[in-house]
């Protein structure tokens, strides 16, 4: 497992585009994913945190995309968005990206990324998320985005988009234009209500995107949105998580499903169980005790566990037992909570024109 390879994937932020190592701030939200390192950089949020504190109206943007599903690799994102939505009632704006999935291929048609996108906003109530405070954009459903879309795109130009994503000539018409369409549903909230202070959280890999939206924002006077990016977790395997190598826990896996897939997970221990009572594990390279430090135990725990492990007192086995009984507890009541969702709770959610 090469998670210098994924450290240096989040350095590249700082270092080649600008952006600012969160652990410069002085000022953090007391919560899990900040404490722990979860988030690692940032644009602008010291500003959105400054605005929330003084009780200015403020909004998150966080899309999802309505080829995918939702997986553990989601959790940093999902519980910092619900984290500020609790705390401080800030509204959440979702798109699910029907569109764009239909036009980038990842899916056969517009019906199957329609339904897609009903059953993950489905999912993201399940999830947590207040239907109250919740709006999804959907943009088969809520056509207007496109007029908002079409505004934009005077500011972007074919350059830049090529630059930016490595689109060809060859490639379809609607992968060019999507970009303003993706900024229409960042600027939305600032556009139809007037919140001015938007926090986009992201995967690093997204910051290209969201950098052309506040090149635009400027350019046409909104309020540039803030930016938190989430480190790359490493998937099962060890390498860089994915749906397409299928190497994350889905909120989809059967119990049975769990404990077949953390069994096989990327270990630190020795080969044989003599081996690491003697020599103990590795920590740091071990998947399961990764997931079990970044999201199920205190501190006091995960010392605890570190300690252990690496005078060989725990067995990989035993780390990844615990990691199952933790993963099995949280999707389990997911699906639990998926079954109770109310058609109108879902409906309210769900913008329309």
């Amino acid at each position: 497992m090469d998670l210098k390879k994924l450290q240096e994937d989040n350095e590249k932020l700082v270092k080649r585009f600008g952006a600012e190592p969160l652990s410069k701030l002085k000022d953090l939200p007391d919560f899990y994913t900040f404490k722990k390192g979860l988030i690692y950089s940032h644009r602008d949020f010291d500003r959105f945190f400054a605005a929330l504190k003084r009780g200015e109206k403020c909004a998150i943007l966080s899309g999802f995309n309505a080829s995918g599903t939702i997986h553990i690799g989601h959790k940093v994102v999902f519980d910092t968005n619900l984290f500020f939505q609790k705390k401080y009632g800030v509204k959440v704006f979702i798109p699910i990206s029907d569109d764009e999935s239909y036009v980038a291929g990842k899916v056969e048609n517009q019906d199957e990324a329609l339904q897609n996108a009903l059953k993950l906003a489905k999912e993201l109530l399940a999830y947590g998320f207040n239907p109250k405070k919740t709006y999804f954009i959907i943009d088969q459903i809520y056509t207007n985005i496109y007029n908002l879309a079409i505004k934009l795109s005077r500011k972007i130009n074919l350059s830049e988009i090529k630059a930016t994503y490595g689109y060809k000539n060859e490639e379809n018409i609607g992968l060019h234009f999507y970009p303003a369409i993706q900024a229409a549903h960042i600027l939305f909230p600032q556009e139809k209500f007037g919140i001015k202070n938007v926090l986009v959280p992201i995967g690093p890999d997204e910051d290209a995107h969201i950098r052309i939206s506040r090149d635009i924002a400027r350019r046409l006077g909104y309020r540039a949105p803030s930016i938190l990016h989430a480190g790359f977790l490493p998937g099962l395997d060890g390498e860089k998580m994915s749906k397409s190598k299928s190497n994350a826990i889905f909120f989809s896996d059967s119990k049975k499903d769990i404990i077949k897939k953390v069994n096989s997970a990327f270990s630190g221990g020795q080969k044989t169980i003599d081996e690491h009572r003697e020599k103990g594990g590795n920590s740091e390279k071990d998947v399961s005790y990764l997931y079990l430090k970044d999201f199920f135990f205190d501190d006091k725990k995960t010392k605890e566990v570190y300690e252990d492990y690496r005078k060989g007192k725990i067995l990989s086995g035993e780390m990844k037992k615990m990691l199952s009984e933790e993963l099995i507890k949280l999707i389990g009541d997911f699906q639990n909570r998926l079954d109770k969702v109310k058609k109108g709770d879902l409906d309210g959610c769900i913008l329309k024109n």
